[in-house]
């Protein structure tokens, strides 16, 4: 008979919230009257798990939609066209992954993982809504502007992004923000293609070469906008002009008093980083007045912070400087545009909460209402004219448009019947304890038989206390204080008193494909991206292959420090894959070579109406070893010569690894149960498509089987012991 209760079904962690009508499962009761822990429903804890059920737990309903649900293969499905998508024309990520890790010879793209995949098809959708919002507010109101959004070509400066927004974005003069000189020539380029009504905003400090080059870009017909930072800029500005002979169009950029508290907000208010005050907006006012250029002076500009929580804090900014545009035009201003900055938020974590930095509680149509009613009202009581309303919305507009998927390649918990310690042979060793030891793992054997779970959980925790001491004074061995280690991590597993907690190592460089998460603590939704049709069995946290300890993700949306996951090696065999989602604003530009580690492999993929459901446009391999050291300014060519060189004095025949490894990424080779080795990451398939149904790695009887056995296998060895 057993000493301890056994639960056999899935613990899963506080926090990632139930469906109210009790339809998920919950673990099981301990026999004996055990207590258990988490806080969860347990209503109907019998009910087979199904893809609603992970949905609930992942929250995707609340940070995915209307892009990204869970299809009934148990697989994360794009939905390109938001609530317009129809069956058909849903994207499966497993499916992308399996085109692109497949070999070349099996009509695959052999690129490896980690892999960005890159949706314009959701870009061109969230380009659309954000107009459409504005149009329909405008309309609704009868208000006498209308909307001309830009681009912040600083969240993702990616050519392919930034060239689809322009294209996208023509047929509603959807223009770019630039922040630096080079930004501002991507954006000349780009625009050159775009809506010649299209706003070219120019941010950011800026010296000589800077302003000449934005007033070059206004005298090749593009809409270009130098918005004053400090005041001193405005000297640069007129003498660059009369040198150059073009007449300047001058926005500003006001530093309100409103801001908001959250972490985004630190460049907003009184004491922000960028703007004019009150007085210096004076100043600027009355210089352009005595050079006869106030009619330059046409935008106003501002920015109360990213990731705007709520409405309420929104129009109380809008309103502020609603009314500085307001009296600008009445000093005799030719102003034409309000700049209300970026701001629009994401649900990163899906609870839409207007009280943190990870949510907001507004959408789309509720924020452009407050904007236009707001701005309206403010005019309309000063007899000033309806502006241009312009946002420069990045992160909203880009965020979901890009998914990172990487695979856990091993997972560091060790089964107990694994170990050649958790064996029989642990009675004898036992006996070769020190007395202290002995009686306390006498004890913990009395207290185990006795069902005594509060007794047994205090006895192993001094155990594993009292063996360590003697194992520093070199009093037992390694084999006394493996076996005490594995005894003890039973106990407590089935105690359900120990925090069950597996770190699963993952092929990724948080530093280079998540910087946010380790910087300021951004917390992204993180996904398996299959085996959704079935249980998750443990907790996990994720490690990265950097040789740096906050190389890791223990928080995830909802507050929790760890995940629920699979059964590592589970699912027939295949990889394990998770997605990063909502990543598609600055993590690109502010990745880093920590480790060396480069930037992953890209594919762009669109919605396609043919015999498939999706095409890969672009397909381009993660950065190689030489290209990562280059990035360092070393020189690989005249490395592998060094090298080469070596191994023909030492008689290695090694030149040509040496050769593959320069050439291929820094990142692990995976083979399809997980592992690390060679050969291809997926096994192939001959479409590469959506075809019917060959989801990779599945497994109908779930990936986290084998629980009884490894129960009883785990109690034999109790038995043995009490015995």
């Amino acid at each position: 008979m057993p000493a301890l209760a056994c639960v056999d079904a899935a613990v899963v962690p506080p926090g990632y919230a139930f469906a109210r009508d009790g339809a998920l499962p919950a673990p099981r009761a301990f026999l004996g009257g055990a207590p258990t822990t988490g806080d969860y429903d347990t209503s109907d804890f019998s009910a087979p798990w199904s893809t609603a059920h992970s949905s609930a737990l992942y929250r995707i309903d609340g940070w995915g939609a209307p892009y990204f649900r869970v299809n009934s293969s148990g697989d994360i499905a794009v939905r390109p066209h938001g609530a317009a998508t129809l069956p058909h024309q849903e994207i499966d990520l497993m499916k992308v992954v399996k085109k692109a890790s497949a070999s070349k010879s099996s009509g695959g793209l052999g690129l490896r993982l980690p892999l960005l995949v890159r949706l314009p098809d959701v870009l061109k959708h969230r380009l659309e809504s954000l107009h459409a919002a504005f149009d329909f507010a405008i309309q609704s109101v009868g208000y006498g502007g209308r909307y001309h959004g830009v681009y912040p070509v600083k969240c993702n400066q990616d050519r392919y992004i930034v060239e689809d927004i322009v294209e996208f974005g023509a047929p509603f003069h959807y223009g770019l923000e630039a922040g630096s000189k080079a930004e501002l020539l991507l954006a000349m380029s780009c625009l050159t293609r775009g809506s010649p009504d299209a706003l070219l905003v120019c941010n950011g400090y800026k010296d000589e070469e800077y302003i000449a080059l934005a007033l070059i870009a206004r005298s090749m017909n593009l809409n270009t906008v130098i918005v004053l930072e400090q005041e001193e800029e405005l000297d640069t500005v007129v003498e660059t002009s009369r040198r150059l002979g073009i007449r300047p169009v001058i926005g500003l950029r006001a530093k309100l008093r409103t801001k908001h508290s959250g972490h985004f907000g630190s460049t907003s208010g009184e004491k922000g980083k960028f703007g004019l005050t009150t007085m210096q907006t004076l100043s600027v006012v009355q210089k352009l007045q005595r050079l006869e250029m106030l009619d330059c002076l046409q935008l106003l500009h501002f920015h109360i912070g990213s990731q705007i929580p709520s409405t309420s804090l929104l129009a109380e900014g809008v309103v502020e400087a609603a009314q500085i545009y307001c009296e600008l035009s009445r000093l005799g201003a030719s102003m034409r545009v309000i700049d209300i900055g970026g701001g629009l938020g994401i649900d990163y974590d899906g609870s839409h909460s207007g009280d943190s930095d990870m949510s907001v509680n507004y959408g789309l149509e509720e924020y452009a209402c407050t904007v236009v009613r707001t701005v309206m009202l403010a005019c309309d009581r000063k007899n000033v004219n309806h502006p241009i309303i312009c946002s420069e919305s990045g992160r909203a507009l880009v965020s979901h448009h890009s998914v990172l998927i990487f695979e856990a390649v091993s997972s560091d918990s060790i089964k107990a019947d694994a170990s050649p310690f958790a064996s029989p042979n642990l009675s004898f060793l036992a006996d070769e304890l020190a007395d202290d030891a002995r009686a306390g793992y006498n004890s913990l054997m009395a207290a185990a038989f006795r069902r005594d779970y509060e007794s047994s959980a205090i006895y192993a925790e001094q155990l594993k206390r009292t063996c360590v001491e003697h194992f520093k004074d070199g009093i037992i061995g390694l084999e006394h204080l493996a076996a005490v280690d594995g005894l003890c991590d039973i106990v407590t597993k089935k105690l359900g008193v120990a925090d069950q907690v597996k770190t699963y190592h993952v092929n990724l460089s948080i530093f280079n494909s998540i910087p946010d998460l380790w910087s300021i603590g951004q917390v992204f939704p993180i996904v398996p991206i299959h085996h959704l049709d079935q249980r998750p069995g443990v907790k996990g946290v994720l490690s990265d292959l950097t040789c740096d300890s906050d190389g890791k993700v223990n928080q995830f949306i909802g507050g929790l420090t760890s995940l629920p996951l699979h059964e590592f090696g589970g699912g027939g065999g295949g990889g394990y894959y998770l997605g990063m989602f909502l990543g598609g604003a600055y993590q690109e530009a502010l990745g880093g070579l920590h480790n060396l580690f480069g930037g992953p492999s890209v594919v762009r993929v669109a919605q396609s109406d043919g015999p498939y459901c999706f095409a890969v446009t672009l397909a381009v391999p993660g950065s190689s070893c030489a290209q990562v050291l280059q990035a360092m300014r070393h020189e690989p060519e005249v490395m592998f010569e060094a090298l080469k060189h070596r191994a023909a004095e030492c008689g290695v025949g090694g030149a040509d690894a040496i050769m593959r490894a320069f050439h291929s990424m820094p990142y692990l080779i995976c083979r399809t149960g997980g592992g690390v080795g060679g050969g291809d990451a997926i096994g192939s398939d001959s479409d590469g498509c959506c075809g019917g149904g060959d989801v990779i790695g599945s497994d109908s009887d779930g990936c986290c089987g084998g629980g009884e056995e490894e129960d009883e296998d785990d109690w034999g060895f109790m038995r043995s012991l009490i015995m």
